[in-house]
């Protein structure tokens, strides 16, 4: 199950026929075994990674780190599950350290970032503090490497 997992990870559009032939098994196998792993949650979603820096007028993206009040009975889960639910957030993690939260929001602008932080996030009850900050650059996400860098025009030389 894990090597299916594994596979899958470092390319989503694997097919059973691809797996089965990788891993020495059967393909009915490995479709019965994707079937399940989605079914029981595991798998989730089949993404496709975008270097959005690609693209002109593309998104902005940043972190932002919140300081939330505990609720009672149901912790964190709450807030971040409300938090959850707007569409301009990609990701809300209970982290550790100085924060609580830590959500990665979308928006077209850094300005259009600034007030949904400020009018939809900070406005929420328990959310005490929230902390901005603006994604610059990715070099790596998804353990992917997005930098190009120009190949080398000579030869390598080995001894």
């Amino acid at each position: 199950m894990s090597e299916i997992l594994e596979i899958l990870s470092e390319n989503a559009r694997a097919t059973p026929a691809e797996i089965a032939t990788l891993l020495g098994l059967s393909e009915e196998d490995v479709a019965r075994e994707i079937k399940d792993l989605e079914d029981s949650g595991v798998i989730k979603k089949y993404i496709t990674l975008i270097n959005w820096e690609k693209l002109e007028g593309s998104y902005v993206f940043a972190v932002i780190e919140l300081k939330v009040s505990l609720q009672r009975k149901t912790g964190y889960d709450s807030v971040a599950e409300r938090i959850a639910r707007f569409s301009e957030v990609d990701s809300v993690r209970l982290i550790s350290g100085d924060h609580d939260l830590q959500i990665t929001v979308r928006g077209k602008s850094m300005k259009d970032v600034a007030f949904f932080v400020a009018e939809k996030i900070a406005t929420l009850d328990g959310v005490q503090s929230t902390c901005t900050h603006f994604i610059l650059k990715s070099y790596k996400e998804h353990g992917v490497i997005l930098t190009d860098r120009p190949k080398p025009k000579r030869l390598v030389v080995t001894p």
